[in-house]
């Protein structure tokens, strides 16, 4: 459903992403991992509209991504909120022109994402950054959106909250089918949870694989390279 065919962005001299091919259908999940400065968060960007593409195309069964109205979780995660509303306004803006979700899913995902009902009428800089980052995470998914494309979504949160907060996301994707694109450093998390890994490195694809291929035997240095220092750091240990 979503397609990224041969797409380059360019800004200014550099190219952040050179001739990068993706696609994504619904219930699947898609984690593109990489360095600082791959061009993970430009990937994104570029899907959402934010970027134009200098070449090749992107588009969501055959119109712009921004027709389905896809949700981004932000990898900072503040930035997401006005800081002059109340979280509660913030979180509803997804489904303020359309109907509202029913009362269970808002409890539903607040008790999975530990998050009392007193939080949500706090503003942003009254809350930690644990929290607003599971606020994010409430925004993105409440209006049940077809697409939702993570930027480290996990990245603020303690290891136990963070097994948590996957298992959620992973069962309502399974319950909804929503299609997920996910970037992070984490690849331990991103080979637990998807069903296909794309490494990208100085904004090229450098393999597109599945998880289980990956840990066993990466098909370029460079994923080796990302492959071992994961397995040094327990990160595959720690998603178990």
């Amino acid at each position: 459903m979503l397609r990224v065919e041969s797409v380059s962005v360019r800004r200014g001299r550099t190219m952040t992403l050179e001739d990068v091919s993706l696609s994504l259908e619904p219930g699947r999940t898609l984690a593109v991992v990489g360095e600082s400065g791959a061009g993970k968060s430009t990937l994104i960007a570029a899907v959402l509209g934010f970027l134009r593409p200098w070449r090749g195309e992107i588009s969501w069964a055959g119109a712009p991504v921004r027709d389905c109205a896809p949700s981004l979780v932000m990898q900072e995660p503040r930035a997401a909120f006005n800081p002059t509303l109340t979280l509660r306004r913030s979180v509803m803006e997804p489904v303020a022109a359309r109907r509202p979700p029913p009362l269970d899913r808002m409890e539903r995902l607040c008790r999975g994402l530990e998050l009392t009902h007193d939080l949500l009428d706090r503003r942003p800089l009254e809350v930690s950054i644990g929290q607003a980052q599971r606020l994010g995470l409430l925004r993105a998914l409440i209006a049940a959106p077809p697409l939702v494309l993570f930027d480290e979504p996990l990245s603020a949160l303690d290891a136990f909250t963070q097994k948590r907060t996957a298992r959620l996301i992973a069962d309502l994707q399974a319950e909804e089918g929503f299609a997920a694109l996910i970037v992070t450093h984490d690849l331990g998390y991103a080979c637990a949870y998807a069903d296909d890994i794309a490494v990208l490195r100085s904004g090229r694809i450098e393999e597109l694989t599945r998880p289980k291929d990956f840990i066993a035997s990466p098909r370029t240095a460079y994923g080796r390279k990302l492959r071992d220092a994961a397995v040094a750091l327990g990160a595959f240990e720690r998603a178990a």
